[in-house]
């Protein structure tokens, strides 16, 4: 299988959250796929997770809600050192033309420059990191 280069920062599009040309690190040191939200609620009964996606600097933000069924809700070591507990959705991340289902979890990233993050799990699907370079793949 051929392999997609991508650099250390990629514009990635969520197309069931209709959420297109977001600006990610990736990060290979990262388990996971992350993403930026806010009040992020979890319904128990309903199995299912309320959030916002933030990044005031993309045409497409507004403060839609968005509801998506919880994948899991898992612990997760964040890149402060700090435990915290996640809620995960599955959604298609676009990056590099192709389009893979996968899980992403739900955080606030508000002290991180990119909204979103995209980890070694996802990068496994046929990816190559060069961290010399920027926005490499095209979608």
């Amino acid at each position: 299988m051929e392999k997609i280069v991508v650099g250390n920062i990629e514009r990635v599009s969520l197309p069931d959250l209709g959420f297109f040309d977001v600006d990610a690190k990736i990060d290979t040191g990262a388990d996971s796929c992350s993403i930026h939200c806010n009040e992020i609620r979890i319904d128990q009964e309903n199995e299912t997770v309320h959030f916002k996606l933030l990044d005031n600097f993309h045409p497409g933000y507004n403060e839609k809600e968005i509801v998506m069924p919880i994948f899991r809700i898992k612990r997760v070591k964040s890149s402060n050192g700090k435990v915290q507990e996640r809620v995960f959705i599955k959604t298609h991340v676009m990056l590099g033309g192709k389009a893979h289902f996968t899980s992403v979890s739900l955080t606030d990233r508000k002290e991180m420059k990119y909204p979103m993050l995209i980890g070694r799990k996802f990068l496994a699907k046929g990816y190559l990191v060069d961290v010399s370079v920027k926005y490499q793949a095209h979608n």
